[in-house]
């Protein structure tokens, strides 16, 4: 036994059920589950799969679950009461940053013109020169993955760019993550803003066109957080410090070699987690373009308030209320990641 296993407190609870929706990064919670890194810092933890952002908000604030892979607006929403009856709720760790992919039908690609370009403007821009110009039955419909989140917020700052509002010239609807690439194909919808892998797999399937990333739009945002409600963290304290480093360890592992990055893509293939959505990837992505997305390694997890704050903004924009900082603040306060890693 080593030192710092002396000191460490025993987690209160031996068993614990973290919930995910399927998306890359949700890599962190599989990792260390697969790798045997939560059961070396003394948990036992169930990894319960969840389609939608609104299902896993209200299993974790009804204590169902005991944290869970989130949106990095969802703790501060769920604090605020937007969308629900409010419930304090902390993001002890960020889990990634950037990931996310802004697709159009390949049909609507095909007809307006709009690609892929260093300056996401330009894709914008193609799509408001084609609504202007030609006659159509319906407006088009794009979809986003919950009205307080990075996607809706990106989706809304694209279309921006190119002059473009959704209440004057389009439709806005929310879909589960799983979902998008189905409703493209079938013509549900005309495109998305969403986390990987759904956005490459779109590509790869040859339904949609990637024509932007939130990584050109809000570089570096942070994207996923673990959250896990107020009075959790008060009540089993040394178990989310179990957590965290459990997560962190597993980051550290993740950025050791190309070899565990791929073992990581096929655990990310198994049914539990993202199953087949995965099988056009190789390994892991690791920040590569044009999404760039980061999954571990450095810092990643540690609450970077300044970082955070962008995404704050957006969401006092959206709720159209102005933010008490302090909130802010106590939802993503480094203090429970830094008591856990000693630092």
């Amino acid at each position: 036994m080593g030192t710092n296993d002396a000191v460490t407190p025993t987690p209160e609870r031996e068993r614990v059920t973290l919930g995910f929706i399927p998306l890359l990064d949700a890599v962190l919670l599989v990792v260390a589950r697969e790798q045997g890194f939560f059961a070396e810092h003394g948990v036992d933890v169930t990894l319960s799969r969840e389609n939608a952002w609104s299902t896993l908000r209200d299993k974790l604030a009804a204590g169902l679950l005991d944290g869970a892979h989130l949106l990095a607006p969802l703790p501060l929403a769920m604090s605020l009461g937007l969308g629900r009856a409010p419930s304090d709720t902390l993001a002890p760790a960020t889990l990634s940053r950037n990931g996310n992919t802004l697709v159009l039908s390949s049909a609507l690609c095909e007809r307006s013109g709009a690609a892929f370009d260093d300056d996401p403007a330009t894709s914008a821009r193609a799509l408001a020169a084609w609504l202007a110009a030609s006659p159509r039955q319906r407006r088009p419909r794009l979809a986003m993955v919950y009205p307080y989140s990075c996607q809706h917020f990106l989706l809304r700052d694209w279309l921006a760019r190119g002059g473009l509002a959704p209440e004057r010239d389009l439709d806005l609807v929310a879909l589960p993550p799983p979902r998008m690439v189905a409703a493209l194909r079938e013509g549900q919808i005309d495109g998305f803003c969403v986390g990987e892998p759904w956005g490459s797999l779109a590509q790869h399937d040859g339904v949609g066109r990637i024509v932007a990333s939130g990584a050109q739009l809000w570089p570096e945002h942070p994207e996923k957080v673990l959250g896990v409600t107020r009075s959790w963290a008060r009540r089993y304290p040394s178990t989310l410090a179990a957590l965290l480093r459990a997560l962190q360890a597993a980051s550290d592992w993740l950025a050791e070699s190309p070899a565990h990055r791929r073992q990581a893509r096929d655990w990310l293939a198994l049914p539990p987690y993202l199953d087949r959505s995965v099988s056009h990837l190789e390994t892991l992505p690791s920040a590569e373009a044009p999404i760039h997305q980061r999954l571990f390694g450095g810092d990643l997890l540690r609450p970077d308030l300044a970082a955070l704050g962008r995404v704050a903004d957006a969401l006092a924009s959206q709720a159209g209320q102005p933010l008490d900082s302090r909130t802010v603040e106590e939802c993503y306060d480094p203090v429970h990641y830094q008591a856990a890693l000693h630092q």
